[in-house]
């Protein structure tokens, strides 16, 4: 049987770089000697969340790519001997920015990145201020392991994305997240949040037939323009089998550095199970590339 030991990594973050960029190449070598050969870093770790605003300053936190951060994290990797998901903010070009995952081989090599599709703006998520959308492409990223199906995020509320790189060969969904609560929210509402976030995941696995891993950040995080409360992030990163069954769920209120076992071999059973790939309608659904039908 094939399969993968995934190792998450879900934690706060403070506004010293250097601080968080040391709390993670610790527990990236503590989940390698542990056995992960997979390792999912949640979305935007090197710093805050610092989308809750608009301000032209902040872009100084984007790096080239490769740069800084892609030797920091390929060293990483290569001295570890894993594949590595991180999860940063792209300088591209003066004036042209990107939310941008990068994957390592084991080797400390760059087996490829994607670049956020989806990209929202919403009150403390003002991420359109900051990232140009994506232009590469639903494109699974061929590594050592296998192929990986690497979105981000906001990418997350989207059959179509999932699709795409299921239909492209993606043999796991990975999903680099920041997300959680605003505090004016109740707890019924909050509630409602984090189950729609959760089913909408674990739907992506039933109809695809494979895997989803989805890494959230946890951690209050203040709003630096005081307009709102700040964001609770909600954590709750998990693990989906291809029939959405829960492989593993970390809490919403502490870190987690833990690892999860991936049979990959399961996907090719469940498709054969449940043949959803085969009895797709693909003559009669041309107007899916429509923003609305009237």
């Amino acid at each position: 049987m094939r399969k993968i030991n995934v190792g998450i990594i879900q934690q706060s973050n403070t506004p010293d770089m250097r601080e968080n960029l040391m709390k993670l190449a610790e527990r990236i070598t503590e989940l390698a000697k542990a056995g992960a050969q997979l390792i999912v870093l949640q979305e935007l770790h090197n710093s805050l969340y610092f989308c809750q605003t608009e301000d032209t300053n902040l872009f100084d936190l984007a790096e080239t790519i490769p740069g800084p951060s892609t030797g920091f994290y390929g060293e990483l990797a290569a001295k570890n001997k894993v594949v590595l998901v991180t999860s940063l903010f792209e300088k591209r070009a003066p004036g042209l920015y990107h939310n941008t995952a990068v994957v390592f081989d084991v080797d400390g090599s760059i087996a490829g990145k994607y670049r956020k599709m989806h990209i929202p703006d919403d009150p403390a998520y003002y991420e359109k201020f900051y990232f140009t959308p994506g232009d590469i492409g639903f494109e699974p990223i061929q590594t050592s392991l296998g192929k990986l199906g690497v979105l981000v995020c906001w990418d997350q509320w989207y059959p179509e994305a999932a699709r795409l790189m299921a239909l492209k060969g993606a043999e796991l969904l990975i999903y680099p997240t920041a997300i959680g609560w605003e505090n004016s929210d109740t707890p019924e509402e909050q509630s409602r949040q984090l189950n729609a976030w959760i089913i909408s995941q674990r739907g992506h696995a039933v109809a695809n037939g494979l895997p989803v891993i989805s890494v959230n950040r946890i951690g209050h995080e203040t709003d630096p323009s005081e307009m709102t409360n700040g964001i609770n992030f909600w954590g709750n990163s998990f693990v989906a089998g291809p029939q959405g069954e829960l492989l593993y769920e970390a809490p919403n209120d502490k870190e987690v550095c833990e690892i999860v076992v991936i049979d990959m071999e399961r996907s090719e059973n469940v498709r054969r199970w449940w043949p959803f790939l085969r009895d797709r309608r693909i003559d009669e659904y041309t107007s899916l590339t429509k923003r609305f039908i009237d």
